[in-house]
């Protein structure tokens, strides 16, 4: 999503690099570089000049001129003013005491509040807590029923009182339901529409008089880039939103919404849908999207996708493996579905450090297909070869590439490359960063986006 900007402030930052003193007139030149990065980003034009204004005023001072190392001074100022544009909240939902809590999901139709429904039910699961969903939208076409298939692929429960068709009525007998039952959190997948209009909002104060949310959060597509913005004004003025949801955050969007919504609307960003599946829901941290729009990766949230992809007794046994110079091509296929559940290969290496940016993933391609042939030559594999790949030689090679389709230059390819990476995980003496110890991982990164302030 921050692609692009990224680029540009990227290339600011380094223009400033080469040079061994900075002047007013070269920090004017990168300071409208960078009013032309955020404002092609869609950010709110006085969102915009607020930044700019901030950053003038603290690059300009003289501690910074006359810095041995200027540039780092300025990338610094940069970074904390834009997280300065988060505000000190930090995602997720907010803290209480009620039992159920009701979480009131509000926005425009189309901006996926359905689906995100199900996304946070999936979330709250895995914090171990029992969610109910409940859809209060009675006009649009299926909508109730579009909520029950969501329910049921994130494994959670749908109420669905027959007959019933007032969504205030639903939504109080969601409550009973919940009380009863034990469930101890339910989401209200509330009406929407093309435009706001007063039916709308008198329908959604009443369900937030008789249910008592204690979130409500506006779904936002952040695609609609200013316009979402503007809609969760409306909302905020109207019903009181207590965050906001962007969605889609894996698409083309420019970015400008995330970055104005807190300094427009007065509310921080709860969560952030960054792709399709249920799984694809994750608590939004200020400082880990700056970082990434700096081109310094996120190492933190690329250990929590480890984390939720990978089973921690098979890690402990890879490890052992590792260790004992056992690890084959088998193990080697296991871990390229470890890293297909982590998520698309492209937005992965996005949170690498250096990797961000689209020009270094356009020198670095990830290609989809390529796992896919690598994961057909070791298929074609016999179970011995995959064991014991010195064995292969030229006519066992001619029959994998065959059966998988390849060419022999393909699979001596793959080969080549897992005997390196025999030799480098050796050398390395395991992956605990990424397997047996997350804790250690996790504190490492800590550390490095500590000192990357």
């Amino acid at each position: 999503m921050f692609d692009s900007l990224s680029t540009r402030l990227q290339d600011v930052f380094k223009t400033l690099r080469g040079q061994t003193r900075l002047t007013p007139e070269a920090i004017e030149f990168a300071l409208r570089e960078i009013r032309l990065a955020l404002l092609e980003a869609d950010v709110n034009f006085k969102v915009v000049k607020a930044f700019i204004d901030r950053v003038r005023d603290r690059a300009m001072w003289q501690d910074v001129l006359k810095n041995l190392n200027p540039s780092q001074q300025v990338v610094k100022i940069v970074r904390d003013e834009m997280l300065a544009l988060f505000g000190d909240a930090q995602g997720g939902l907010t803290t209480t005491n009620k039992r159920p809590r009701v979480i009131l999901l509000l926005g425009l139709q189309g901006a996926g509040k359905t689906t995100t429904a199900g996304k946070l039910a999936k979330w709250l699961s895995r914090q171990g807590r029992h969610p109910l969903l409940v859809s209060t939208d009675v006009k649009r076409p299926a909508a109730i029923q579009q909520l029950n298939v969501v329910a049921q692929k994130a494994g959670v429960r749908a109420h669905d009182p027959s007959g019933e068709r007032d969504p205030v009525a639903r939504a109080k007998s969601a409550l009973s339901e919940a009380a009863s039952k034990g469930f101890d959190a339910i989401i209200i997948d509330s009406a929407g529409r093309l435009h706001i209009d007063d039916e709308l909002m008198t329908e959604l104060v009443a369900i937030k008089d008789v249910t008592g949310p204690s979130d409500l959060l506006y779904v936002a597509d952040a695609m609609t880039g200013q316009d979402a913005i503007k809609s969760a004004g409306e909302f905020n003025a109207r019903v009181g939103v207590t965050g906001v949801v962007l969605t889609k955050m894996d698409g083309d969007a420019r970015g400008g919404a995330a970055l104005s919504v807190v300094s427009v609307v007065g509310v921080p960003i709860a969560f952030v849908g960054s792709g399709e599946r249920l799984e694809d829901l994750e608590p939004f941290h200020p400082e880990r999207v700056v970082s990434r729009v700096m081109g310094m990766g996120d190492v933190l949230s690329l250990i929590e996708r480890a984390e939720q992809a990978i089973d921690q007794d098979q890690a402990a046994k890879l490890e052992e493996k590792i260790r004992s110079n056992e690890f084959t091509l088998d193990d080697f296929r296991e871990q390229l579905k470890t890293i297909r559940r982590m998520g698309p290969l492209e937005q992965i290496l996005g949170l690498l450090p250096g990797m961000g940016s689209v020009k270094a993933l356009a020198e670095n391609k990830p290609d989809e297909k390529q796992l896919n042939r690598i994961d057909a030559i070791i298929s074609s594999m016999t179970h011995e070869e995959r064991r014991k790949q010195h064995i292969i030689n030229g006519s066992r090679r001619k029959r994998i590439a065959k059966g998988s389709g390849t060419t022999v230059v393909e699979v001596n390819r793959l080969l080549k490359q897992f005997v390196q990476m025999q030799k480098m995980l050796k050398s390395l003496g395991g992956m605990a960063g990424m397997t047996g110890n997350s804790r250690v991982a996790r504190r490492r990164a800590m550390e490095m986006l500590r000192n990357s302030r």
